[in-house]
């Protein structure tokens, strides 16, 4: 299928911008600040406030004032694990919000290269953790936590879904958007078929990679899932996947190695979709679909973790 013509219209913006490893990663984030009106209307919300939990910067989400514990979802922006912040994905968590009903905490992590790998997944894993065990200021339900990200987040999320899979009380849900699995995955259909062209290339892949794995092995799990010897026991997923994009192929390869393992997935591709349609929703229509669509999964799951 051709790219969306949506997806056309955003790739149209772009096609002077210079690549990623010729700027520094300051001019790079100074630059996604003019994506913010394609991120499209910001919903309404009883609350939205930055906070700090344990020892991370966050930006809560509350959709309504509600009685007793609430779900929640902790969502991992995208970016590389370099660009990206809690205000690119403002749209998408109040979107989210709405839609599954749940507290949002968007994690404002730590980014490279000034902090490389661990450090996002350290901060991560700590404010998951302090929401699974209790200890947030918010009238949060530990026994109802999910895990969201997209891209570089999405990597963070399926990373933090292995690495507290023995917890107690267990995360209920993964959402991975167009997910990083496989730091060592260049040889797949989509990686060469969409390796320029359609916003999110190889060479950004290779840089971000750098700026974040540096030296460390790129087979640890804890930077590419997919790489982990064993999948059982991990909380249910929805994995969503753009048709027109080079990491199309390992978020969906990793999809199935989950449901082989026996965890229950459900994975939807965007015909005619980029990087990061989700993001997008000021400009690209799809992006309103796969926030309702995650919403409803993630409220599935809270009613399946209330019962």
């Amino acid at each position: 299928m051709p790219v969306h013509p949506d997806a056309q219209r955003f790739l149209d913006l772009l096609v002077d911008a210079p690549p990623l490893d010729t700027q520094t990663a300051e001019q790079n984030r100074a630059d996604l600040v003019n994506a913010l009106p394609l991120t499209g209307d910001k919903a309404e919300l009883a609350s939205v406030v930055d906070a700090t939990l344990a020892g991370v910067p966050v930006r809560v989400y509350t959709p309504s004032v509600g009685e007793g514990g609430q779900p929640a979802v902790v969502y991992l922006h995208g970016g590389g694990w370099v660009l990206g912040d809690v205000e690119i994905a403002d749209s998408t968590c109040r979107a989210l919000a709405v839609h599954a009903q749940a507290v949002v905490i968007s994690v404002d992590y730590r980014r490279a290269p000034e902090v490389p790998f661990p450090g996002a997944l350290e901060d991560t894993l700590a404010v998951t953790r302090a929401l699974l065990t209790g200890q947030s200021p918010w009238a949060i339900d530990p026994r109802r936590v999910a895990v969201a990200g997209d891209s570089a987040g999405g990597n963070l999320a399926a990373v933090t879904a292995q690495q507290l899979r023995d917890h107690t009380p267990r995360l209920v849900h993964q959402v991975l958007i167009y997910p990083v699995t496989d730091l060592l995955a260049g040889d797949s259909g989509s990686y060469r078929e969409f390796a320029d062209g359609h916003f999110l290339t190889t060479r950004d892949l290779g840089y971000f990679y750098s700026q974040y794995a540096g030296t460390a092995d790129r087979t640890d799990p804890r930077l590419s899932p997919a790489h982990a010897t064993d999948l059982a026991g991990l909380p249910s997923a929805t994995v969503v996947t753009a048709e027109c994009d080079p990491l199309r192929d390992q978020g969906e390869e990793y999809a199935r190695a989950m449901a082989a393992a026996g965890t229950r997935v459900t994975t939807v591709r965007f015909a005619g979709q980029v990087h990061p349609f989700v993001f997008m929703g000021g400009i690209i229509e799809d992006a309103h679909a796969a926030r309702r669509f995650i919403g409803a999964q993630l409220r599935a799951a809270f009613s399946a973790g209330k019962a």
